[in-house]
């Protein structure tokens, strides 16, 4: 079921989400598997259950496709699929990096964000597998953005420079059509 994306504005997006406190719950995949609909239906590249009004630590990312590109983002590297609960992130480093974000909660703005620019990753799949991975560009750029989202924080909050903030459809006229 695609589910309504919460936008910026809605005081829930402001919450600290709480752990995923049963895997095993039926509840649980039926969730994950709305996120992904919604998500593909909003041509996203990553989604955090509070943007459905789901206050849990819960983030999807990727695309099934290896190879696949999301429209919002043609020039980044694919990321693979991922489910991932209870995430801890954690910089390899103190680089940082800027790059362009934009948000399904935050639809037609995208702005220059720092981040770090390599990061590990931790928390468990679906089936409370374990995930503990070391990444580097658009895919460490998406997973703290997710992540950011469990916390209560939307990506115009760490824009430092809001001459590289703005509207889509004006910063980037190719990419009018994919509906931020």
């Amino acid at each position: 079921m695609i589910h309504e994306i919460l936008r910026m504005g809605d005081p829930r997006l402001l919450q600290i989400s709480q752990p995923v406190p049963d895997l095993a719950a039926p509840e649980l995949k039926t969730l994950v598997d709305d996120m992904f609909e919604t998500m593909h239906a909003a041509s996203g590249a990553g989604l955090a259950a509070p943007q459905i009004g789901v206050p849990l630590r819960l983030v999807i990312f990727g695309y099934s496709d290896p190879e696949a590109r999301n429209a919002r983002y043609p020039d980044a590297d694919p990321v693979p699929q991922t489910i991932l609960i209870n995430p801890a992130i954690e910089p390899v480093s103190d680089e940082m990096e800027e790059g362009w974000e934009g948000c399904l909660s935050v639809p037609g703005l995208r702005g220059v964000v720092p981040r770090y620019s390599r990061i590990r990753y931790r928390g468990v799949d679906l089936q409370g597998r374990p995930i503990d991975r070391i990444v580097d560009g658009f895919h460490a750029r998406v997973v703290q953005h997710e992540c950011d989202h469990l916390d209560g924080i939307l990506y115009p909050m760490r824009v430092r420079d809001f001459s590289r903030f703005g509207y889509t459809d004006i910063l980037f006229p190719e990419l009018a059509d994919s509906d931020d």
